[in-house]
């Protein structure tokens, strides 16, 4: 309800009706695209591929693109092999000079980390965009390639599915510039939320239509639904708040002191791209399982497929606890904050400046950091247990995990972006009023 009120608001601003009305648009072209098939596919034979991605890491893959991995689409990788890109960058900035030198450059060195992955996007591309075609030839057959010759195919599809993905990370990033809330992540927010209808669709049809419950058990699986959202903005939302003192101003006769007198510190510093990043390394199994003649490697890459299986989940739970410590660590640079603090007079009460404070900043994050993990990690396995209490698999993804964590802290993201929007605007007209009456 506050992001609606917000972009009601917002709505009353020129400026920020056409970075809204510019956001719709560029979301819009990009759902269309998913429609559009790779040249050479016929899209009315592609049952057989629909069925493999119904469920399994298929179907979540299928959700992150919004459905075009099940359309043999020309964005049917989607932003996947950028958020892979992503991670081995930052990953790779912890431990090559070079790297961690460009991040402490500013704008500058941030453009130039952008280059890098962009061109690692290309590379991870050329990778997974064969291992796709090949997939998608073994489920439809022949029969449903229209082209005479394999090779012109697989060259055109392969810069097809290049020229999709780097067209998602184009649009993503134009919604980042000029648009409303982080332009990659709305993208995987788009796509999860075009299949929650259907999902529903067929809960209900589940429930109401067979004997599994009926109507009671339905209802009592949304109400458990909202409290697992409700628990999810708790987790997103929850700030610790530490104490600060400043020092005094003099201004001729007038003792100025700063209203803010505290530093916030979020429970969950590093938000949905732990989520996001786990997710993206368990789709590397996936890609190599094909690759393996031994029986027993090819078990165990099924066995990391199966998104209700015990070794997948435990496995998504280690990387999503490791990945929130890792990005609460390159986030928060708490030696900056201890230095800006000094620089600005303010100091936390029984501690002192400089090395002391970053220390103690440093132990609440870790205090923070542990639950919050933990919290995260059980949240993104809940929809395991949901499908084993009788819930549908499609909805399921929908009962915690990935899905509802990337939707909830993509809207909560917006709303604050939005509603600072609106703060600024405010703020303008005040000034703009002080300059009139002056």
């Amino acid at each position: 309800m506050k992001l609606i009120k917000n972009l009601q608001n917002a709505w009353q601003i020129e400026e920020l009706r056409k970075r809204i009305v510019l956001t719709l648009l560029l979301l819009l072209v990009y759902r269309l695209g998913s429609y559009l098939p790779l040249p050479g596919v016929d899209p009315n034979q592609l049952s057989q591929l629909s069925n493999q991605t119904k469920d399994g890491l298929l179907g979540l893959l299928n959700a992150f693109t919004g459905g075009a991995f099940a359309k043999a689409s020309i964005l049917a990788l989607g932003i996947m092999p950028y958020i892979s890109a992503s991670i081995v960058v930052q990953l790779m900035s912890m431990a090559i000079p070079y790297l961690q030198k460009l991040q402490k450059d500013g704008q500058s060195g941030r453009n130039k980390i952008n280059h890098i992955t962009r061109y690692l996007t290309i590379a991870i591309t050329i990778v997974q965009a064969p291992t796709y075609l090949a997939n998608l030839k073994s489920q439809v057959g022949d029969s449903a390639i229209l082209m005479d010759s394999n090779i012109v195919f697989w060259i055109t599809a392969i810069i097809c599915l290049i020229a999709g993905t780097l067209f998602s990370v184009w649009i993503g990033e134009k919604i980042t510039e000029n648009g409303i809330g982080n332009g990659i992540s709305l993208l995987i927010t788009v796509g999860i939320i075009a299949r929650l209808p259907e999902a529903l669709t067929e809960e209900m049809v589940s429930k109401v239509g067979s004997n599994s419950g009926g109507l009671l058990y339905l209802l009592l699986e949304v109400v458990v639904w909202l409290v697992v959202i409700g628990l999810s903005i708790l987790l997103v939302k929850a700030v610790r708040k530490i104490p600060l003192q400043y020092a005094r101003v003099q201004g001729g006769r007038t003792t100025y002191v700063p209203s803010r007198q505290y530093l916030p510190l979020k429970l969950n510093v590093a938000g949905v791209m732990p989520i996001i990043f786990a997710q993206a390394i368990m789709f590397v199994p996936l890609a190599l399982a094909g690759f393996f003649e031994s029986e027993s490697l090819r078990s165990f890459f099924s066995s990391m497929q199966d998104i209700n299986g015990l070794w997948y989940n435990v496995f998504f739970f280690l990387l999503i606890v490791a990945f929130t410590y890792v990005y609460t660590v390159i986030s928060v640079q708490t030696n900056q904050m201890a230095d800006d603090m000094k620089r600005g007079g303010s100091f936390i009460p029984g501690v002192k400046p400089g090395t002391s404070t970053a220390e103690y900043i440093d132990q609440v994050l870790g205090r923070l950091t542990h639950p919050a993990a933990i919290f995260l990690g059980v949240i993104a396995i809940l929809p395991t247990f949901a499908h084993l209490l009788g819930v549908t698999q499609s909805f399921a993804l929908f009962f915690g995990g990935t899905s509802l964590l990337i939707m909830v802290g993509v809207v909560l993201d917006t709303s604050d972006q939005v509603e600072s929007y609106l703060l600024n605007s405010q703020y303008d007209d005040m000034l703009k009023s002080d300059r009139i009456i002056s």
